[in-house]
């Protein structure tokens, strides 16, 4: 069968491949603009934060015996931990200051952790095996879906949209909102906004590194797999709106089906339609699709 003179399963095969980097696109952008729009951080850092979540998670795996389904806590809490760290040392001294000092400083931590992985394990990737509870995969009639690929879809999505509603919907979010805004206010109400702020910050980059978890099974787990990830991130994030939580959640799982779909049709621009959408976004809403001027 075909579509629009494609066959089905090629076309099949290339949405589930853009759905998949869209869910990766949506979780980490998300981690950006909870830190940025709560922030005001812009962390350069989140591709290398990425990396070292699946280098985590293959480190326990082959040193430590600590299998998938363990990695997918530990891995965030340890790369959680490490942000908590950075930004009580670090960004905590930069938040009055242009954002573009934050950015230098977590430009420069990226590539300080993105040479410590490649000095010890080089560029060539490490494999990470698809854990035996999703392995194998399920025939649709007009393609193959391999159980995990469907899997990571589900978990980033429910990560994203729960994200989403604890910020937007609960008491906890109102008091990180409020505690950006009028931080005075809030902690006159006796409320800790400074360990607040950091608890955002390392959410955040756990968030990171849960997306790196997800994706070891997928890609080579490779020091340079977060550089290759986050100029693209950038540009979801920018497209959305800076700041905007669901703006980054649908717009990177849009750009991802975009993208999958310009393989199809014109192979030649798939490495370019993120850009090219953020440049006329950018012309047409300077705040994105979703932010606020």
């Amino acid at each position: 069968m075909e579509i629009f003179g494609v066959p089905s399963a090629l076309l099949g095969s290339q949405l589930l491949v853009g759905l998949i980097n869209g869910s990766f696109y949506a979780i980490l952008s998300l981690g950006l603009a909870i830190i940025f729009g709560l922030l005001n951080i812009i962390n350069f850092t989140h591709g290398a934060q990425y990396m070292m979540g699946a280098f985590v998670a293959w480190i326990a795996l082959n040193k430590l015996g600590i299998n998938y389904w363990v990695a997918l806590l530990f891995a965030p809490i340890v790369i959680g931990a490490l942000g908590v760290l950075i930004e009580r040392t670090m960004l905590r001294k930069l938040y009055k200051l242009d954002h573009l000092y934050g950015l230098l400083l977590t430009f420069g931590l990226a590539l300080i952790f993105e040479g410590i992985f490649r000095d010890q394990y080089g560029i060539s990737g490490q494999s990470y095996p698809v854990p035996e509870l999703l392995q194998g995969g399920v025939n649709l009639g007009f393609m193959f879906l391999p159980i995990y690929r469907g899997w990571v879809v589900v978990a980033a999505l429910t990560v994203c949209f729960a994200t989403w509603f604890v910020i937007e919907k609960t008491k906890l979010g109102a008091y990180l909102r409020a505690g950006t805004e009028n931080p005075q206010i809030v902690q006159a109400l006796g409320i800790n906004v400074p360990l607040l702020i950091t608890f955002t910050y390392g959410f955040g980059v756990a968030l990171a590194a849960f997306a790196g978890v997800l994706a070891a099974p997928i890609y080579q787990v490779s020091p340079l797999m977060g550089s290759n990830l986050i100029i693209v991130v950038f540009a979801v994030v920018v497209i959305g709106g800076m700041g905007s939580i669901m703006g980054s959640i649908l717009t990177g799982l849009g750009l991802g089906l975009i993208e999958g779909l310009t393989r199809v049709f014109y192979p030649e621009a798939s490495a370019v339609v993120v850009f090219v959408i953020m440049v006329i976004v950018l012309l047409v809403r300077p705040a994105g699709l979703f932010g606020k001027a």
